[in-house]
C-alpha cells in the first residue's frame, strides 16, 4: 500500500509538506502543490481520511447554504466554490434554503451535526439581523448578503454603488419616471434600492420603488400592473436577475416596445439577457470571483481562527445595451 512517505519521496518534499497540500492548508505555493499532486496521481495514493479526521477533530467537508438555487447567480457562485474546494481536496455539502429562515436554521443545525469545517452562507434578512457567528462551532463566511455590523467574514458586491450607477445610466439616457423593483427578503435588494434613491435624489427626480419577493413570477405580476399605466413609466429597473426576468416576460406579454415605449435594466449578466432583442442593460456581478474568494476566506479562517474579520467588497460592471438606448 502506498504511504505518505512514498509520495514525499517521489515529489522530493517532506511528509509535512505532502500533508499540508492534501489537507488544503493555505499558503502552499502552486509549484509545491503541483509537485505533490503529480506524485499522488502517479502513485495512486489515497489518504486515510477517517484517520485524519480523528486526529484533527475536523472533517474535510464544507457547508454551502444558498438562499435560492434557482437563481442563476447562486448557481454560478456555487460552481466557483466547488471548484476551489475540489482543488483543495475538500467536499461541499450544498443546501438550498429557498429564502426560508426555518430551512436556514435547520440546515445550520445539520451542519453542526455533520461537524463541517466551515460554512458559506447567503442569509435571509431575517437571519442576518439576529446572526451571531460566535454561536456556531464552525466558522461562517457570508456571501452576497451582509450588513455593516455583522461580525463575520464576507464577500459582497458594492450594492449601493451598483444601484446608483444603474439608475444614473437610465437618467443619462433621458429616463425620469423610473420604477425600481427590488427583492425584500435579503440585504442586497434594500442596499441597491438605497443606491437608486440616492441617484434619483441627485437628479431631483421622484422615486418610485416596490419591495417584492425575489421571484420571477411575482416580478411579472407587479410589472404587468405597471405596464397598464397611461402614461407608462420611462423605465423599469430590477434588483436581481430573477426580478429582471419577470419584468422582461411582462413586457413581452404586454406587447410593449423596448426601448421605444419603455426602457428596462437590472442585475446579472445571464445568457438570455444578451440573446433577446434588444439585449438588456445589466450590472454584471463577478460571480466566479465571489465564490472563489468566499472559499479561500473560509479556508484561511479554518487555519487561523483568531485572525481579524475580513470583508471583501467587489464592484459590478455596467453593461449598457440596447434596452436602454433611448438616444
Amino acid at each position: 500500500m502506498v504511504k505518505i512517505v512514498d509520495v514525499a519521496k517521489r515529489a522530493g518534499v517532506s511528509t509535512a509538506s505532502v500533508s499540508r497540500v492534501i489537507s488544503g492548508h493555505p499558503g502552499i505555493s502552486d509549484e509545491l502543490r503541483e509537485r505533490v499532486n503529480v506524485a499522488v496521481k502517479a502513485l495512486g495514493y489515497r489518504p486515510d481520511l477517517a484517520a485524519r479526521r480523528l486526529r484533527s477533530g475536523r472533517t474535510d467537508t464544507l457547508g454551502l447554504i444558498v438562499s435560492d438555487i434557482r437563481n442563476p447567480f447562486f448557481t454560478e457562485v456555487s460552481r466557483a466554490v466547488e471548484d476551489v474546494a475540489y482543488q483543495n481536496g475538500m467536499r461541499v455539502l450544498l443546501c438550498n434554503a429557498d429564502e426560508d429562515p426555518d430551512k436556514e436554521a435547520f440546515y445550520l443545525e445539520m451542519m453542526r451535526d455533520e461537524n463541517v469545517s466551515g460554512v458559506i452562507l447567503s442569509p435571509t434578512l431575517a437571519l442576518l439581523k439576529s446572526l451571531r457567528p460566535a454561536n456556531y462551532p464552525f466558522p461562517l463566511v457570508l456571501v452576497d448578503r451582509c450588513e455593516r455590523d455583522t461580525d463575520a467574514d464576507a464577500v459582497v458586491l458594492d450594492n449601493f454603488d451598483a444601484g446608483y450607477r444603474l439608475t444614473e445610466h437610465l437618467i443619462t439616457q433621458g429616463c425620469q419616471r423610473i420604477v425600481f423593483l427590488y427583492g425584500s427578503v435579503g440585504s442586497t435588494g434594500p442596499q441597491r434600492h438605497q443606491g437608486y434613491l440616492a441617484a434619483m435624489a441627485a437628479a431631483n427626480l421622484a422615486p418610485e420603488a416596490e419591495p417584492i419577493a425575489p421571484r420571477s413570477e411575482r416580478a411579472r405580476e407587479v410589472a404587468s400592473l405597471l405596464l397598464q399605466r397611461n402614461p407608462l413609466p420611462d423605465a423599469l429597473a430590477a434588483s436581481s436577475g430573477l426580478v429582471l426576468l419577470g419584468i422582461a416576460e411582462a413586457v413581452k406579454a404586454a406587447g410593449v416596445k423596448v426601448p421605444g415605449d419603455i426602457a428596462i435594466a437590472g442585475f446579472d449578466d445571464l445568457p438570455w439577457t444578451s440573446l433577446v432583442t434588444p439585449d438588456i442593460t445589466v450590472i454584471r456581478q463577478p460571480t466566479n470571483e465571489i465564490g472563489q474568494t468566499a472559499l479561500r476566506l473560509l479556508l484561511e479562517r479554518v487555519a487561523q481562527p483568531e485572525r481579524a474579520v475580513r470583508r471583501v467588497v467587489l464592484r459590478g460592471e455596467l453593461l449598457a445595451r440596447g434596452s436602454t438606448q433611448l438616444r
